[in-house]
């Protein structure tokens, strides 16, 4: 080229598939990592060993560890925009707000594997922590909607919607500190009691 530089040659489905995949897997041994040790305990060669390769083959993904945990965040964020996506085909605020604590349990114990990243928001840069708490912040307000609408409906008690969602979220990102994945529990069964549970405070009757 007249510049003397050389573009870089576009990625292959194939590679960016590989790519992808590795990627995931870093994600999920730092979750498992965080989990048992803590975010500030793990390191990058714990995470390295945990793949069996060396630490330096992380940086082909990741530049740094708080990078690692910015991805672990952004996924896990993806995945309630989805469950908020999801809850359009609901008619009821009933049925809407046990889909979401079945998901966000789900999100807990399957995707983030029961790591803490609710806790950890101040270890990242400020303006990760700006973006991952923005993205919270909607999450929080849509599911405050979910209660407003079942009240006005008379479908759940007059309750204040905010501190209804402060106490639902509690109790889900509080899995983190107690659930294990190789435990008893499965997903699906505490996603479906804590639905139970935390709906039927709600509901009227």
């Amino acid at each position: 080229m007249a510049n003397g530089t050389t573009a870089a040659a576009p990625q292959s489905p194939r590679v960016r598939e590989k790519r992808d995949r590795r990627s995931k897997e870093i994600l999920r041994a730092a979750l498992r990592g965080f989990r048992e040790r803590g975010y500030h305990a793990t390191t990058l060669g714990d995470i390295a060993e945990r793949l069996g390769v060396r630490k330096t083959a992380l940086y082909h993904y990741f530049p740094d560890k708080e990078s690692i945990l910015h991805a672990c965040h952004r996924e896990s964020l993806a995945e309630l925009d989805r469950i908020i996506r999801g809850t359009r085909e609901l008619e009821t605020a009933a049925e809407r707000l046990a889909f979401v604590i079945r998901e966000h349990v789900r999100v807990m114990t399957d995707t983030l594997e029961g790591s803490p990243l609710a806790f950890e928001v101040t270890a990242l840069a400020p303006a990760r922590q700006r973006e991952v708490i923005a993205a919270r912040d909607r999450y929080e307000r849509a599911l405050r909607r979910i209660i407003t609408q079942g009240v006005e409906d008379g479908e759940f008690r007059p309750v204040n919607p905010k501190i209804a969602i402060f106490a639902v979220l509690g109790a889900i990102n509080w899995i983190a500190r107690w659930y294990r994945p190789e435990g008893s529990l499965h997903a699906d069964e505490l996603g479906a009691e804590f639905a139970e549970h935390l709906v039927g405070g709600l509901t009227c009757g």
